[in-house]
């Protein structure tokens, strides 16, 4: 296969020049650069614009590269290298892979590779906190649970710690926490880690929990977090504050209800509220950003209200293993899991860990576009909370029908109907890049979904099934004209539909037929079939393409 030049150097690629022989040294250290990002490309023998000049003699065998860069660094990297032949000239193509913690030169040398404010790549030295940093997002080291250098018991506030009782109480976690003594409640969330000579020092779980402001600030100077509201590029609210995390919450949440008003909806006898921000979306997304920031980076959380959404990010992109492509399904991976395990059992957060969950749901069930975390970067989390109007028809439906069950739909339903009240028609496949599931997994939803009355499956065989909503939930929706639209014309529709185009145009060919009719492939060679066997179409073959023409009882 011909191997193609990548553009222009990037975080991933970068190119060296081997014309007066690239030095080991160098080499390896831009090697170490790659490996402490996001892994890549080196391409030796090409220059900083791109322009391939070839491999110095003393690299034209690469044999031996791999084994030199393993024996120079520590731990030892695993490279693949390659020779490519570009306009004329051999160079080397080097796979480095992301490295699962850190990596040095044997040297000693900790490097790590970024991009410059124009978007060019640099390569600059690993400071000890950004080493951390990256052991942290690796799982490797939990800085919440390790004692803050300087802290004492001092440090600690009683107010505070009060308010996590309070807490625990107020958001139903752990009652056997309210059982415990101050030195047992610290032992039991790990608010203080006990030194060797028997003394209790507060831990960084501890001080973001219970410890003074004061002390926030000098110990933990890079906790801060700000609540904007922004309406029509206007300022209306810009306030940065350094509150432990349970007054924090308290603190974003009664300046946020004044900013989000609420209409209610009549469903039956009840009356169900329906806010512009889901309050449990709200307090989930705010509660994750302050409990997985990387403490080690300057920045805040920033909560912000925009016209169109509510966005929320924080400091410290996803841990390593945890991607946009499978953020409703891995299992939980917290930067600070003793902070994330203290938080969960105050019951601030969902104890299972799938707090996405939540947030998915509070924007869902109103009929609302699912959370976006599109823009999110290795540098940040941002989770974008649509504000959009609420779909009150669809709002009573889901109300209803988890009243009927008496249980709440599974998020992978209520993705589902989202995407059916959306596209309008999915397909088990389709569904299943939604929901990031397997296809046997979303035809399992959608057919619990067409059990409970609230889909409606079209297609005789798996392979041409897709699924609307049903006809009853369009009536109830107040639109029945839609179901009719969607459910596609019956068979005789779509055989008249095809006749009539035949009679016009003299022919058709499948393809016609699936623009026409608006068919799956598959649904359209079925009809094709039908109407063969019925001696409405005669098949006529023209250099191994079939096209049909009008039968003899058309």
């Amino acid at each position: 296969m011909t191997q193609r030049l990548p553009p222009r150097e990037s975080l991933t690629v970068e190119f060296k020049s081997d014309l007066k022989k690239l030095p080991d040294r160098e080499l390896i250290e831009a090697m170490v650069c790659l490996a402490n990002a996001e892994g890549g490309e080196l391409w030796l023998g090409v220059e900083d614009d791109g322009t391939p000049t070839g491999l110095h003699a003393e690299h034209r065998l690469l044999e031996g590269l791999a084994g030199m860069v393993a024996a120079r660094t520590s731990p030892s990297l695993n490279v693949q290298t390659e020779a490519v032949e570009l306009g004329g000239v051999s160079v080397a193509r080097i796979r480095v892979p992301k490295a699962q913690g850190e990596v040095a030169t044997t040297n000693g040398v900790y490097l790590r590779r970024r991009l410059k404010h124009d978007g060019t790549p640099e390569c600059v030295a690993m400071l000890p906190h950004e080493r951390a940093s990256r052991a942290s997002s690796f799982g490797l080291i939990d800085v919440s649970a390790q004692p803050v250098t300087g802290a004492s018991l001092a440090d600690l506030d009683p107010l505070e710690r009060e308010r996590l009782r309070q807490a625990v109480q107020q958001y139903g976690g752990d009652r056997v926490l309210l059982e415990l003594d101050d030195e047992a409640l610290d032992g039991a969330l790990l608010l203080t880690a006990r030194q060797p000579d028997g003394s209790r020092v507060p831990t960084l779980t501890g001080l973001l929990l219970v410890g003074r402001e004061t002390s926030l600030r000098q110990l933990v100077p890079t906790h801060e977090f700000a609540f904007q509201v922004l309406a029509q590029q206007a300022v209306r609210f810009n306030e940065f504050r350094r509150f432990p995390l349970l007054k924090a919450l308290d603190w974003l949440e009664t300046n946020f209800r004044p900013y989000n008003p609420e209409d209610e909806l009549q469903v039956g006898l009840f009356r169900v509220p329906v806010p512009k921000v889901d309050l449990g979306a709200f307090r989930e997304a705010v509660a994750n950003a302050l409990i997985h920031r990387d403490y080690h980076r300057l920045g805040a959380v920033h909560v912000r209200l925009e016209d169109d959404a509510l966005v929320v990010s924080n400091p410290g992109g996803l841990v390593d293993g945890v991607t946009l492509a499978n953020l409703l399904v891995t299992e939980p991976r917290p930067r600070n899991p003793a902070l994330a395990d203290a938080m969960k059992r105050i019951g601030v957060v969902e104890r299972s860990g799938r707090g996405v969950d939540k947030i998915f749901r509070g924007l869902l069930k109103f009929g609302r576009p699912a959370p976006d975390y599109s823009h999110t970067s290795v540098q940040s989390v941002v989770l974008r909370l649509p504000t959009t109007e609420a779909d009150l028809d669809f709002r009573r439906l889901v109300v209803e029908e988890e009243r009927r069950t008496n249980h709440e739909l599974p998020i992978d339903s209520l993705i589902a109907l989202a995407a059916l009240r959306s596209a309008k028609r999915v397909t088990a496949d389709e569904l299943a890049q939604l929901i990031q599931r397997d296809a046997a997994q979303a035809k399992r939803t959608l057919e619990a979904l067409v059990e409970a009355g609230l889909v409606q499956p079209h297609g005789n065989t798996p392979r041409t099934r897709s699924y609307t909503l049903s006809a009853g939930l369009y009536g109830a929706m107040g639109d029945k004209a839609a179901f009719t639209r969607l459910a596609g014309f019956s068979a005789i529709q779509h055989e008249q539909m095809v006749l009539n185009y035949v009679r016009q145009h003299g022919q058709i060919r499948r393809a016609e037929v699936i623009e026409l009719c608006r068919l799956s492939d598959g649904q359209a060679k079925d009809l094709l079939k039908r109407m063969k066997a019925d001696q409405l179409l005669d098949q006529q073959e023209q250099r191994r393409r079939a096209y049909y023409t009008l039968g003899p009882k058309a």
